[in-house]
């Protein structure tokens, strides 16, 4: 039976890490898999899914205008697919991750969404909400804090190094730009006392 999954943590978890290690299992075991990204994430290259370990595989890519249940069937039309697999799913819209629900419930192809649950202010992203409502499963990926607890929340640093409170919730980056954090430490390093 076909479902809608979400795996979602902070920054620097290893989801992108999961992704490719579940998509390698359906290979390893012959069968084809279908990767989508965030076209404007493009760290790793133009339409490509990468981890920090040095891991990676090339990717379809999505946008705000794409139409993601017509791009799924359009990959079924070329020949079987076992698992979609979609990582940067912070990035969708409410009305993608529905794309999402509909590809799984009427083409019987399970999707795997992996993507940050809250941004920088602590806040979800609009994508991530619509699969907290509406995924099948959900999985969180662990990673800690500096002090060892679970890390649940993310700060975005500013050129002084500092804590961000505002701006866009988009900004791509990495280690250099975010770091993951447990609850009680976000709210030192933002200044919420």
């Amino acid at each position: 039976m076909a479902k809608l999954h979400f795996h979602f943590s902070t920054m620097n978890a290893g989801k992108s890490t999961l992704l490719l290690q579940a998509a390698h299992n359906y290979h390893e075991g012959g069968m084809q898999t279908y990767l989508l990204t965030a076209r404007f994430d493009n760290r790793a290259g133009e339409g490509r899914i990468a981890s920090r370990i040095g891991i990676g595989s090339p990717a379809d890519t999505f946008d705000g205008e794409s139409d993601l249940y017509a791009m799924i069937a359009a990959r079924l039309d070329t020949g079987p697919c076992a698992c979609v697999f979609l990582d940067e799913a912070q990035f969708l819209s409410r009305e993608q991750v529905w794309q999402l629900a509909r590809a799984v419930d009427d083409l019987h192809v399970p999707v795997m969404a992996y993507g940050l649950r809250v941004d920088f202010r602590g806040e979800l992203f609009p994508g991530s909400a619509a699969l907290l409502a509406l995924a099948d499963e959900m999985r969180e990926v662990r990673t800690i804090c500096h002090c060892g607890k679970k890390a649940t929340m993310v700060v975005r640093k500013g050129p002084d190094g500092r804590a961000l409170r505002d701006g866009e919730q988009v900004q791509i980056g990495g280690n250099e730009t975010y770091v993951s954090l447990c609850r009680k430490h976000w709210r030192e390093a933002v200044g919420d006392a």
